[in-house]
């Protein structure tokens, strides 16, 4: 395919003394994706913190000169803020619409701690959307999230991916993605 968008080589993941993988070798380059399965406590959320640099790997290489977007657990938005600033700053980076991403024009001056909690799922989506990132890192990206919005979030990450841009997402199946490779732990 394209361009290389991270390769890691041997990662090994100890967390709570506890080793979760190793011998773990996987690259993801510029239009592809890789899907992350397993059960709880199998080092899939793990696995991309040490891929995004937020946990160190107890052994092993991680290159990524790509630009990177990170979606964890927490959405990471600022209760007392509305939706709209939020996301401004966002949309700013590379002149996009982030509030239109994701159908969230409507909340603009919605207070976020107003939102519910898909509203916030949607949100921090949008952010990771209008990053401008080459490589979207998602952790349980689907995780409260209606059908419809599951559906345009797999579009999202099908219309990055047909633009040259790569994604690795954590999912017990709740998103699709498209044409992905499957890691399994």
């Amino acid at each position: 395919m394209g361009d290389t968008l991270i390769r890691a080589e041997n990662l090994a993941c100890v967390r709570g003394g506890r080793l979760l993988f190793e011998g773990l070798s996987l690259t993801v380059a510029a239009g592809e994706a890789l899907r992350v399965t397993g059960p709880n406590g199998s080092g899939k959320s793990s696995l991309l913190r040490c891929l995004a640099g937020l946990l160190p790997a107890a052994a092993g290489r991680i290159e990524h000169p790509a630009k990177i977007a990170w979606l964890g657990h927490e959405n990471a938005l600022k209760p007392g803020r509305t939706l709209a600033q939020e996301l401004g700053w966002w949309a700013r980076m590379d002149g996009t619409q982030a509030l239109f991403a994701l159908g969230l024009e409507a909340l603009g001056d919605v207070p976020v701690r107003m939102l519910s909690a898909g509203q916030k799922r949607r949100a921090a989506l949008a952010r990771v959307i209008a990053s401008g990132a080459a490589l979207w890192l998602l952790d349980e990206p689907g995780a409260g999230l209606d059908a419809a919005n599951a559906t345009a979030l797999s579009a999202a990450i099908g219309a990055h991916i047909s633009a040259g841009g790569g994604a690795i997402v954590v999912t017990h199946g709740e998103t699709d993605v498209p044409g992905a490779r499957e890691l399994s732990l």
